[in-house]
C-alpha cells in the first residue's frame, strides 16, 4: 500500500483509497479537493488545476470508478473507498493511441487541457468506439480549450476511435523540413500531463507562496498589518514594501507599477500586490494572507477613459498623467475629401473588457543557487525581461539571475507584464529556500492586463464606384491603472484604423487614458481587433449605400504592392490580401445564392512590434556530447508552436533529423529579445536559428560529423532596426512594419441566425508546419467568434463582476462552427524561408464578417460588443452572466 503523507499541517484525517490500481493511504483535510489530494498528496501532476473550485474547465479530470469527474470540485474525503484512474495508470497502449492521435492531428497547442480530454477519451471509446463528431462534442462540453478551437482535437478522437476499434494506430509526421506538418516538439510528454508546467514542479525543502491582493480599485492603503500571519505555524516570511532591497517600481515601457504598493500610498486597482506571504505547504500561506490585516481609506475611483481625461480628474498614476499616449496620423485634407465624397457614413463602435483566460494560472519558482545567486523559472512571455525586473527588485546584476522558461498553458499577451515572478523571488531571497507561488483564477482575473475597451468614432467616404476616399476616426481606450503596453495598443490601433484598404486622406487620433480598472495591455491582435470591428462595419454601410455587394467593395479597395496602409507605409512586398479574398469569392456568392446570411470582413495585422523599436532574433545552436543539438533562443513557447517550427528551420537548413535538436530558452546565452509579441516569434527566432544553423551545416558540408564538433558553438545575431514610428520616418520613406499578415473572413448563419459556418482565408507567407499554422488560424477565429458574440468581463467599481469560466463567455466544443481554413501563400522575403507570423491575425476580422451577416439576417447593424442581444450569441451555451444575489 502507498502510504503518502503530502502536506499535514491543520486537521487532518486518514483516507483509503485505489490510485490507478495500488491500495493507498493519505492525509486529508475536511476541506480538501480530490485534485490537492492527487497532487500534494500523491505526486500525480497529469490532472491541472484551471479554475478550481469551479469545475468548469475540465483540465482535472479523472475517473472515479472508472466515470469521469472534474477533481478540483469533488471533496477528497469522498472518494474513500474508491478507486481513482489517472493518465498515469491507463494501460501503455491506450497511453500511446491517445497521445500519438492529439500529436497526429495536430490536436493539441499548450497542452494544459489535453490531459484531462485524454482521459474523457478513454471513457467515451470504451463505452462507444463509433461516437459522432456531435457526440464527443457533447462529450467534451465541461472540457475548455483556449487555444485550438476544438476542430483538431474532434480529429484527434476520430483518430482514437479508428485505433479502439481496430482500424490503424495513429501515425506522427516525422519529416521535419520546412512545408511539413512535424509533430509538435515534446506533444507526447504534453498530451500525457507528463511535461511539467511551473505549478507541477517540486523542489526539496520548497515553500509555498500566497498574495495579499487590494479590496478596493482606489484606496490610500493606511496600515498593513502582518504579525497575525506571521504567528501562524508554519508561515517562514511575510513580506511588504518595505522588504524590497531594490527598485519597487517596473514595467516593459513605464515603471509605473510597484510589485508592492507602500503603506501610505494608494492601491490602484483589485489587483494590487500589499503583502506575500511563504509557508509550508499552500493551504497555510493562504490562511495567512487572510489573516493580514489592512486598513484602508476608501477614494472615489476614476473608472472610465473619458472621465479620466477631463480637467480635474484624480491622477490616477503617480508616475504619469491621466493620459497615457496619444497617436495622430493624418495624411491628406480628409474633411475636404469627405466633403467631396459620393457617399459618407458615421457610427461610434464600442468593444469590451476581455479576459485573456488562458488556463495555465500564472506560477513561479524561485530557488537559491551558489554564490547569493537565485534560479527563476518563469512562464512569462519574455523571460529576459523578467530576469532584467526581477534583478532590479532585489537589488541584484542581472547575472545573479539565472532564469528559465517552461512553456506555458497559454498567454496570448497577458503574460507579457511580471505577474508574481518578483514577489515569488523576494520571498526565496529572504528565507533562502525554494518558493513556488501560484494564483488562483479568480487571483490571475484579478490581477493581470485585459484587452482594451475601446471607443471609436468614425467617419468614412468613397466615390460613386465605392472607391474609399477619406477615413476619420477618433479612438479613446481604457489602459487601467498602470501602463503595461497599452499605450503601444492605442498606437496599433491608430495604425491599423483603416483597416487592410487604400484609403488617400486619414484623419486619426487615439488616445489611451488611466483608470483604476484592471490594467490593460497585449491581447491577441493588439488594438487592431477593435479597429477592425469600426472600419468593417463602415464597409458594409458604404457598400450598401453605393449599391455594390459587400465581397465587392473589399475587392475594389483592397491593398496591394504599391499601396499606402494607414500609417502611411507603402507596401513593397508580400500582400496576399486579394488572394485571400478571391479564395472566399465563390462560397461567399454560392451562400448569399442560397439565401443564406452572410458577413465578410478582411484583416491586416503587423508582424513584428516595428514603429521604430530595435528588434531582435537570437540564437544559438550547441552540439552536445551525446549526439544531440540543443537550440536556444529568446522566445517563449506558449502552446503557438515556436519550438516546432523552430526545429523544422534548423532541419531544414543543416539536414539533421528532427530528433536530434532539443530546444531550450533559458540564459545560459544572452539572447534577450524582448516580449513574445507582435507576431514575431517566427519570423525573428526563425531567422536566427537559420543564421546559426548555416554556420552548422557548413562544417557538415566540409566533412564533420557531429561527434567531432561537440561543444561548439554557433551563433545567430539578426536585428530589425529600420522602422520608424507614425510620421516619424528616418529616411523619408515611411516603413512602420517590417511585415503584415492579411486575411479574409466569411461567416455565414443558418435559418435561425446561429453561426453555421466560418471560412478563413489567410495569407501565411509560408506554411513552416501546415497544420499547427490551420491550429493557429482555427484558434483564433474561436477567440474572435467569443469575442464578437459572448466574452466580457465587465467590472462593478473597478472589480470584475464574475470569476466564473462560462460566464466570461470563452466558446465551448459544440458552440463552435465548422471552420474552413485556406492557407495563401505570399513569401515575406524578409521572413525564414518566406513565413511571417499568424499568431494574431486569425481573429482581427471576425467580429466585423460576423456583424455583417448579423445584419443581413435580420437587417440591425450592432455597434457594440459583444452582440449578446443577437440570434447568434443567443444560441451559445456560454457568456450569461448572472445577476449576484445577496452578495455572492
Amino acid at each position: 500500500m502507498t502510504d503518502s503523507q503530502g502536506p499535514t499541517n491543520g486537521s487532518t484525517h486518514k483516507m483509503e483509497f485505489t490510485l490507478n490500481g495500488a491500495p493507498t493511504k493519505i492525509e486529508v483535510r475536511p476541506d480538501e479537493s480530490l485534485l490537492d489530494a492527487l497532487r500534494d498528496r500523491c505526486d500525480v501532476i497529469s490532472p491541472k488545476d484551471g479554475c478550481q473550485p469551479q469545475g468548469q474547465c475540465g483540465c482535472c479530470l479523472v475517473l472515479v470508478d472508472g466515470k469521469p469527474r472534474v477533481s478540483c470540485a469533488a471533496p477528497a474525503e469522498k472518494s474513500a473507498g474508491k478507486s481513482i484512474t489517472t493518465l498515469e495508470g491507463l494501460e501503455p497502449l491506450d497511453r500511446k493511441r491517445i497521445a500519438d492521435a492529439f500529436v497526429a492531428a495536430a490536436g493539441l497547442q499548450c497542452g494544459f487541457c489535453i490531459p484531462g480530454m485524454a482521459l474523457r477519451a478513454k471513457a467515451l471509446l470504451d463505452a462507444n468506439p463509433s461516437p459522432t463528431r456531435a457526440e464527443v462534442a457533447k462529450a467534451i462540453d465541461i472540457h475548455l480549450c483556449r487555444c485550438t478551437g476544438y476542430t483538431k482535437i474532434l480529429d484527434a478522437f476520430e483518430l482514437m476511435a479508428k485505433a479502439w476499434r481496430g482500424e490503424g494506430e495513429p501515425q506522427i509526421t516525422t519529416a521535419g523540413g520546412v512545408g511539413d506538418s512535424l509533430g509538435k516538439y515534446d506533444g507526447v510528454d504534453l498530451a500525457m500531463g507528463d511535461r511539467p508546467y511551473v505549478a507541477d514542479i517540486q523542489m526539496p525543502g520548497m515553500l509555498h507562496g500566497a498574495v495579499k491582493l487590494s479590496d478596493h480599485a482606489r484606496a490610500k492603503i493606511v496600515k498593513i498589518d502582518t504579525r497575525k500571519a506571521m504567528a501562524l505555524d508554519g508561515v517562514e516570511a511575510v513580506v511588504t514594501a518595505a522588504d524590497v532591497p531594490g527598485e519597487r517600481w517596473y514595467g516593459l515601457i513605464l515603471k509605473d507599477w510597484p510589485g508592492f504598493v507602500a503603506q501610505g500610498e494608494e492601491a490602484r486597482y483589485v489587483g494590487d500586490v500589499l503583502a506575500a506571504v511563504a509557508a509550508v505547504d499552500r493551504t497555510t500561506a493562504r490562511r495567512a494572507v487572510d489573516l493580514i490585516e489592512v486598513q484602508y481609506e476608501v477614494l472615489d475611483a476614476v473608472l472610465d477613459a473619458e472621465s479620466s481625461l477631463k480637467p480635474g480628474a484624480p491622477q490616477v498614476n503617480p508616475k504619469h498623467p491621466n493620459e497615457l499616449s496619444r497617436t495622430v496620423i493624418q495624411r491628406g485634407d480628409a474633411d475636404a475629401a469627405l466633403n467631396a465624397s459620393a457617399h459618407v457614413v458615421s457610427g461610434t463602435w464600442e468593444t469590451q473588457r476581455i479576459e485573456h483566460m488562458f488556463l495555465e494560472p500564472e506560477s513561479a519558482i524561485a530557488a537559491p543557487m551558489e554564490g547569493g545567486s537565485i534560479r527563476l523559472l518563469s512562464q512569462g512571455q519574455g523571460v529576459f525581461d523578467d530576469r532584467r525586473q526581477v534583478a532590479d527588485f532585489l537589488g541584484l546584476p542581472q547575472e545573479k539571475i539565472f532564469v528559465e522558461l517552461v512553456p506555458n498553458g497559454g498567454a496570448f499577451g497577458g503574460k507579457e507584464d511580471m505577474s508574481v515572478q518578483s514577489q515569488t523571488a523576494l520571498l526565496c531571497f529572504k528565507v533562502g529556500k525554494p518558493v513556488k507561488l501560484t494564483l488562483s483564477r479568480e487571483e490571475s482575473i484579478r490581477l493581470h492586463p485585459k484587452r482594451h475597451p475601446i471607443k471609436m468614432e468614425y467617419t468614412v467616404g468613397c466615390d460613386a464606384d465605392g472607391l474609399l476616399t477619406a477615413v476619420k476616426a477618433r479612438i479613446v481606450g481604457d489602459s487601467g491603472a498602470y501602463a503595461s503596453v497599452g499605450a503601444k495598443v492605442m498606437e496599433r490601433a491608430a495604425g491599423h484604423s483603416c483597416g487592410p484598404y487604400k484609403v488617400p486622406a486619414v484623419d486619426v487620433v487615439s488616445v489611451g487614458a488611466y483608470t483604476n480598472n484592471p490594467p490593460c495591455g497585449a491581447m491577441r491582435g493588439f488594438g487592431a481587433n477593435q479597429a477592425h470591428f469600426a472600419m468593417e462595419g463602415c464597409m458594409d454601410a458604404l457598400a450598401n449605400k453605393a449599391g455594390i455587394d459587400a465581397w465587392e467593395i473589399r475587392w475594389r479597395n483592397a491593398v496591394e504592392v504599391g499601396s499606402q496602409v494607414s500609417s502611411g507605409q507603402i507596401l513593397e512586398k508580400s500582400v496576399g490580401l486579394k488572394r485571400c479574398l478571391a479564395a472566399v469569392k465563390d462560397p461567399y456568392y454560392a451562400a448569399v445564392k442560397s439565401g443564406k446570411a452572410v458577413g465578410i470582413g478582411c484583416g491586416i495585422k503587423n508582424s513584428g512590434i516595428g514603429n521604430g523599436a530595435e528588434e531582435w532574433g537570437k540564437s544559438r545552436l550547441v552540439v552536445e556530447d551525446d549526439g544531440t543539438v540543443t537550440i536556444y533562443n529568446g522566445y517563449t513557447e506558449m502552446g503557438q508552436g515556436l519550438l516546432t517550427v523552430l526545429v523544422q528551420f534548423a532541419v531544414e537548413v543543416t539536414g539533421l533529423a528532427p530528433d536530434l535538436f532539443r530546444v531550450k530558452v533559458n540564459s545560459t546565452f544572452e539572447l534577450g529579445s524582448g516580449q513574445t509579441t507582435g507576431s514575431r516569434a517566427t519570423l525573428l527566432g526563425g531567422r536566427a536559428v537559420v543564421a546559426a544553423a548555416i554556420k552548422l551545416r557548413a562544417q557538415l558540408d566540409a566533412g564533420k560529423q557531429l561527434k567531432d564538433l561537440v561543444g561548439q558553438v554557433y551563433q545567430g545575431d539578426v536585428v530589425i532596426d529600420d522602422t520608424n514610428a507614425p510620421g516619424k520616418s528616418k529616411t523619408g520613406k515611411e516603413k512602420t512594419h517590417t511585415s503584415y499578415g492579411y486575411a479574409a473572413q466569411v461567416c455565414i448563419l443558418d435559418e435561425n441566425g446561429r453561426v453555421d459556418r466560418f471560412l478563413a482565408a489567410h495569407d501565411v507567407g509560408r506554411a513552416v508546419n501546415p497544420a499547427l499554422c490551420e491550429g493557429q488560424i482555427e484558434g483564433s477565429v474561436h477567440m474572435g467568434l467569443g469575442y464578437a458574440l459572448t466574452e466580457e468581463l465587465p467590472c462593478d467599481n473597478g472589480m470584475p463582476v464574475t470569476f466564473k469560466l462560462k460566464e466570461i463567455g470563452v466558446l465551448r466544443a459544440r458552440d463552435m462552427p465548422d471552420v474552413d481554413v485556406i492557407l495563401v501563400e505570399d513569401a515575406e522575403p524578409e521572413g525564414p524561408f518566406g513565413a511571417k507570423g499568424v499568431g494574431e491575425i486569425g481573429l482581427v476580422p471576425t467580429a466585423g464578417a460576423v456583424a455583417g451577416a448579423l445584419e443581413a439576417f435580420d437587417g440591425i447593424r450592432r455597434y457594440t460588443l459583444p452582440m449578446k442581444d443577437s440570434p447568434a450569441a443567443r444560441a451559445m451555451s456560454v457568456g450569461k452572466i448572472r445577476p449576484k444575489r445577496n452578495g455572492k
